[in-house]
């Protein structure tokens, strides 16, 4: 049971990147809520833990998120971190996912942050603190074939973070918007429609790119690219767009038929 202190609130907890950074938060002493939809893999992580309190909660309803969040302040203390996981990654070439796939990609990897971070920030406006990190992709600053809807989403993150750090930080909010490369979880192991370009470089891990999110919170830097591949590609995409593409079409062809199976894997 968790006492009345400082809350660090992920999304996404049930599994991956967002199951990891409430053990870790939670072994370091920290106080944890965990929100995912997935009920039993919440209990057994809450079963793990005394410092870990967890909800189920569909991140795209902004009422049940808002309602939860209120709760939490309410009894369980201040919400001081939030680190937004939650997220679902079906691949595709753009005419082979349909429109309320679109839609659902949107709706979980942009409007679900957003929903987390509104119910949160006039709490850590009052309080003149707290910390947000908003999890994207390098996906969202440099886009790739099969990975058209789910880029669409993650640019929004990344743009959302940024006017959001700026908006905030004279509030001494904390705002970091965190873009990996591919990352060695159940995400990225379960996806379908994999291009092999995707495959170039070996997936890092899990660990490499908390600890990088943590240096970023650290140095008040709103954007965080772990690792070598991130800010490579990064760079590359700003100096000489045309070059990823070219090496794109080197490795995949120039038709991608064999990418537009429907995409049906969810997380």
């Amino acid at each position: 049971m968790l006492q009345s202190k400082d809350i660090v609130l992920i999304t996404g907890a049930g599994s991956g990147m967002g199951k990891l950074a409430a053990e870790r938060a939670a072994s370091k002493g920290e106080n944890v809520v965990g929100f995912d939809l997935n009920a039993k893999s919440l209990m057994d992580l809450e079963s793990q833990y005394d410092n870990i309190k967890t909800f189920v909660v569909d991140i795209t309803d902004f009422e049940s998120v808002e309602k939860t969040t209120a709760l939490i302040v309410k009894n369980q203390g201040n919400i001081k971190k939030v680190i937004n996981c939650a997220g679902i990654m079906p691949l595709g070439t753009l005419n082979s996912q349909h429109p309320s796939e679109y839609k659902k990609i949107m709706d979980v990897n942009y409007l679900g942050t957003v929903n987390i971070n509104m119910a949160v920030l006039a709490h850590m406006r009052d309080n003149k603190q707290g910390e947000i990190v908003n999890f994207a992709s390098i996906a969202g600053l440099t886009p790739s074939i099969s990975f058209g809807a789910y880029s669409a989403a993650k640019f929004a993150v990344v743009a959302f973070s940024e006017v959001l750090h700026h908006e905030n930080q004279s509030y001494g909010i904390k705002v970091c918007c965190v873009c990996p490369p591919p990352v060695n979880t159940p995400l990225l192991r379960g996806a379908i429609n994999r291009p092999k370009s995707l495959d170039l470089s070996p997936a890092v891990e899990p660990d490499f790119v908390l600890d990088a999110m943590e240096k970023s919170l650290t140095k008040g830097q709103w954007l965080c690219l772990p690792g070598w591949q991130a800010k490579a590609i990064y760079r590359i995409r700003r100096l000489v767009p045309n070059l990823l593409w070219w090496a794109i079409h080197l490795v995949e062809g120039k038709n991608f038929d064999h990418l537009s199976k429907p995409s049906t894997k969810r997380r």
